[in-house]
């Protein structure tokens, strides 16, 4: 399944921004290695496969992004590790689509660690630091471009700022606090928990809405509650929220996106009869 997914006048495309491994406990925290490994099976260093799924979003009038992938600036040695893709895949994954970075209207990032944010800028031959989507407006929670910069000793390694600074640099950059209408039927929201100023994405046309939580529930695997990610700020916060999150997206038969899955983009939640909750994909 990979044509557009319609919601409303809206078009929803999951594209990759890159794959990679990562250890598997980083990714389910306090969760047993012997429950995570029989969802998510570990290779001989103990990582498991992980998507970087970008959304692609058109509208009756622009072209955005949610979220930008890992890009192409990683040391050689950190993409070995992570077993990341050359190059920049999600520039490539693009173009698959004969759709370039100048197509780009405006861009959402979640929140600013690497995997989401990398793809923002590039080195040029020059090896000067590039907006990767020189015409798009990029949207930032303001808390969470406050940690980034604000080289904080507690969050040392997880925000580069060659990811983001040169967006400020020219001029791209739009920060927004809590709640905002990024296009009509586009909202954000802040949510914290993974990072204090990650955000997460409502899209909404003609009676139809998705939901993209991004780190909040990076991967199926992640619906129950107290599976969260060791890299999670503030763990308890994403237990509080992500049950009535759920909920919501159950009761109201919302499409949920899913940031991380390597497997399932976009899927409808569904409870069995025996209460059990299960993803039906829509875009694998």
């Amino acid at each position: 399944m990979t044509s557009w997914i319609p919601l409303g006048e809206m078009q929803l495309l999951p594209i990759s921004g890159g794959r990679l491994r990562i250890d598997g406990g980083n990714m389910f925290g306090v969760v047993p290695r012997m429950l995570w490994q029989q969802v998510a099976v570990p290779d001989e260093e103990h990582r498991i496969r992980v998507e970087t799924n970008c959304l692609l979003v058109r509208t009756t009038t622009s072209l955005g992004l949610i979220d930008c992938g890992y890009g192409s600036k990683a040391a050689e040695k950190i993409r070995r590790r992570l077993a990341m893709e050359p190059d920049a895949p999600l520039v490539r994954n693009l173009q698959s689509h004969r759709i370039t970075p100048e197509d780009i209207d405006w861009v959402i990032l979640t929140h600013l660690h690497f995997d989401h944010a990398g793809g923002c800028t590039y080195r040029d031959e020059n090896h000067r630091l590039q907006p990767t989507f020189h015409r798009a407006r990029h949207y930032v929670q303001q808390v969470e471009w406050d940690d980034g910069v604000g080289n904080v000793p507690e969050l040392a390694g997880s925000y580069f700022q060659d990811d983001f600074l040169p967006l400020a640099e020219a001029g791209l950059l739009q920060w927004v606090n809590c709640k905002s209408e990024i296009e009509p039927g586009i909202t954000v929201s802040l949510t914290g928990g993974h990072t204090r100023g990650h955000q997460m994405v409502k899209l909404k046309s003609q009676g139809e809405t998705a939901i993209y939580p991004a780190d909040l529930c990076p991967m199926v695997a992640h619906l129950q509650t107290f599976w969260t990610l060791a890299y999670d700020q503030f763990p308890l916060i994403v237990r509080r929220l992500k049950p009535s999150l759920i909920r919501d997206i159950v009761e109201h038969d919302r499409l949920m996106l899913f940031s991380h899955d390597p497997d399932i983009a976009a899927a409808r939640l569904r409870v069995d009869a025996g209460g059990r909750l299960g993803a039906e994909p829509v875009f694998t």
